[in-house]
């Protein structure tokens, strides 16, 4: 069981971070990191996951063409099951608000605190085993 985690953000960059700080994790085979730099790529992606348990979904907030706020609701229809945590560098009241009310099940600030986001990705893990 292939076990797929997708990050959407439209900066090429986040890739590369992301690659390193869970290095240990995707050469080991723990998991799967896939990358989407648009939200259609990514509904495209989530419709499309038969082929692993796709078990979250971290989205940007600020991008162009659909924002994750956009998608937020539009993945939680294709994948109701499938936790979405939402990614922001401009964290309001109102976006954090807007985020949890559209089914976002946190919202984590850039630059992000990877040792929460290992915790969170170690607790959907542990719910699968």
């Amino acid at each position: 069981m292939s076990l797929l985690i997708l990050v959407v953000d439209d900066e090429p960059d986040v890739e590369q971070l992301f690659r390193q700080r869970f290095r240990n994790d995707l050469r080991s085979g723990r998991f799967l990191m896939e990358f989407a730099q648009s939200a259609s790529t990514a509904l495209e992606r989530i419709a499309d996951a038969g082929d692993v348990t796709l078990i979250l979904i971290l989205s940007d907030i600020n991008m162009p063409g659909m924002s994750g706020l956009e998608l937020l609701p539009k993945a939680r229809t294709i994948r109701p099951d499938v936790p979405v945590i939402m990614i922001t560098a401009y964290c309001d009241p109102k976006t954090r608000q807007e985020a949890l009310d559209g089914g976002a099940e946190a919202l984590l600030t850039k630059p992000i605190d990877f040792a929460a986001l290992r915790e969170e990705i170690d607790t959907r893990i542990g719910r699968l085993t």
